[in-house]
């Protein structure tokens, strides 16, 4: 055993090695954005919540250490998003050596394209969170209700709803890469057409936030981009089998 765990070790020491220092590059990058973001707190949330503000709606605090569980969840958002594209970096690096030309293209093609995707995403669970919080803020207002809504939910419900949606905009470019390593195909999916979207609408479900809303907003266009996977790569199928 010792001397298999050696030779382990002589003959991809080097590996090892890079992983380790890759690992603690990202590591570093993530303690760094999430002191960017808990520093930057005070700076941006009263610009937040000034361009948040809506109509007959009163933001509260509700606890004493609210702003300080805020301001945590502010440098934690920010880690995550300044994170992930330089933990993709880091894992394009390490792998760019055993990949083939044409595959190189393809991923730094596909690292951009899926920063494009997540901010769609991000931009779109936005503006459509906004809306809809707009709308239930008139409503309740209608109706002689009072809106005092809590700042943590407020924020938290919009960013972790816009959040996520970048990340769901990201699953054409899985089932596409899957597909095109031959892991799927669009038959597969096309046959299981059903079983995906109630996989689709059961993971949704289990999501933060919660409510009703939110899982509206991501459902539907998660349904929608698995639908036009489909679609997209079968027309790329087809013109493959023209050319040939």
């Amino acid at each position: 055993m010792g001397e298999e765990l050696e030779t382990f070790t002589e003959k991809y020491g080097e590996y090892l090695e890079d992983i380790r220092r890759r690992f603690y590059r990202i590591a570093i990058v993530f303690v760094g954005a999430f002191l960017i973001g808990i520093f930057s707190t005070h700076l941006v949330l009263p610009f937040f919540v000034d361009f948040l503000s809506i109509q007959n709606v009163t933001i509260i605090t509700t606890s004493p250490f609210q702003l300080l569980e805020l301001t945590m969840n502010a440098g934690f958002f920010t880690a995550i998003i300044l994170t992930i594209p330089f933990a993709f970096w880091q894992v394009f690096s390490f792998l760019g050596g055993g990949l083939l030309p044409h595959e190189r293209r393809l991923i730094l093609f596909l690292i951009p394209l899926s920063i494009l995707l997540f901010c769609g995403g991000f931009t779109y669970g936005f503006s459509v969170m906004y809306f809809a919080i707009e709308l239930i803020a008139q409503t309740n207002t209608g109706f002689g209700i009072t809106n005092l809504w809590d700042i943590t939910q407020f924020i938290s419900q919009i960013l972790i709803t816009s959040a996520l949606l970048g990340i769901i905009f990201e699953f054409p470019i899985i089932l596409s890469a899957l597909i095109r390593f031959g892991a799927l195909s669009v038959d597969f999916l096309r046959r299981n057409r059903r079983m995906a979207i109630a996989t689709i609408l059961i993971f949704v479900a289990l999501l933060p936030p919660t409510d009703g809303l939110s899982f509206i907003v991501m459902s539907v266009p998660l349904v929608v981009i698995y639908e036009m996977t489909i679609l997209g790569n079968s027309f790329q199928k087809r013109k493959e089998l023209l050319e040939i």
